[in-house]
């Protein structure tokens, strides 16, 4: 029976009404997934606890730890959309219980024998591929291995896995920026040694650049209770004043240093995340390359070759870019020319 295009396992087909119910509202409260893989993020970051412990690697877990895992994200998922309570399952959605089971492990969900008949949300992240997926599933018995654990659980097997509906596929994870660095880099950057948090938060901005780097990163590293202010404006050792005679900005998620990002050309930092380069004042060589106001001139991403220069303060939290408002300049053969800005709802928009 085909009741509407977008949900099943076949496209255009989904002979589930509840499941079509449950998908569609799942896909209304977060249509682009950023709210999930935001919170599989955190979830990861939670278990690895960097402030304390300064791990940055799924591999340094405790077996423990990795078996709570499941449960912090059927918490977490469920204080992110307000889920209800289910009445047999994890939450009720829609009025329609559902239960929730994540793996590390792509496929490697243990479904319970109560969960029979009802609708999983099945979700998997892997920080080393910095992937995720979460899925829609009817348990039925017959596209189950045989539950021959202790707990008498089952999974999905792998001919059955096309049964799932997919709400997001293969989605990009936020990455563990730390884990995914050159042993070399990550080595420079998290100092060993007591009272080092500001000294490793400074490399961590002088060596990563045109990346999102997210609290949980900047956490690991200064390992300390009031990490954020490592990165803020203040005493000349924090980040942002100790990088800036080197010609490093470090963007933030304030919408004038949005705003920035984008004039740069490179990515956008988002909620709770930053954005560092190296920054040099745009000359007519530069022809072609993304520009940003800042302070009055302008200035790129600086290239192989280009020399060191202080980078200049960035607008104030909601000051925004005034003149960048008005007008947009590149340079062309060594002429100024003047392009209309982009709208304060384009700046908004998406990338």
């Amino acid at each position: 029976m085909t009741l509407f295009d977008p949900p099943g396992p076949v496209s255009g087909v989904c002979d589930d009404p509840e499941l079509m119910v449950v998908w569609k509202h799942l896909m209304s409260l977060d249509p682009h997934g950023t709210r999930f893989a935001r919170v599989l993020r955190d979830t990861i970051d939670q278990l690895l606890n960097g402030e304390v412990t300064g791990r940055y690697d799924w591999s340094t877990l405790f077996k423990t730890e990795k078996t709570h895992a499941g449960t912090l994200v059927e918490i977490n998922l469920q204080r992110e959309f307000e889920f209800v309570d289910g009445v047999d399952m994890d939450y009720r959605i829609e009025g329609i219980d559902v239960d929730c089971k994540y793996s590390q492990k792509f496929g490697s969900w243990m479904i319970p024998p109560e969960a029979e008949g009802h609708l999983c949300l099945l979700v998997w992240a892997d920080d080393y591929q910095s992937r995720w997926s979460a899925g829609l599933l009817r348990i039925k018995r017959e596209w189950l291995n045989g539950g021959t654990n202790r707990d008498m659980k089952f999974t999905v097997k792998a001919e059955h896995r096309n049964k799932i509906t997919w709400l997001w596929k293969d989605a990009d994870l936020p990455e563990n920026v730390l884990l995914h660095l050159p042993e070399a880099t990550r080595a420079k950057i998290l100092i060993p040694g007591k009272n080092k948090g500001q000294a490793r938060v400074r490399e961590l901005f002088r060596l990563v650049h045109g990346k999102p780097i997210g609290r949980g990163v900047v956490r690991t590293a200064a390992q300390q209770v009031d990490y954020m202010a490592r990165v803020r404006e203040g005493s000349k050792g924090r980040a942002r004043p100790a990088l800036r005679p080197h010609g490093i900005i470090i963007l933030g998620d304030y919408q004038s240093h949005q705003a920035v990002a984008r004039d740069l050309g490179g990515p956008v930092p988002a909620e709770g995340e930053f954005v560092a380069h190296r920054i040099v004042r745009a000359r007519p060589e530069h022809s072609g390359l993304p520009q940003a106001e800042i302070d009055g001139e302008f200035w790129v991403v600086a290239q192989p070759g280009d020399p060191e220069e202080a980078a200049p303060q960035l607008p104030e939290a909601q000051e925004g870019s005034a003149k960048a408002a008005q007008h947009r300049r590149i340079s062309l053969d060594g002429h100024d020319a003047f392009l209309p800005s982009p709208s304060q709802e384009q700046l908004r928009a998406p990338q």
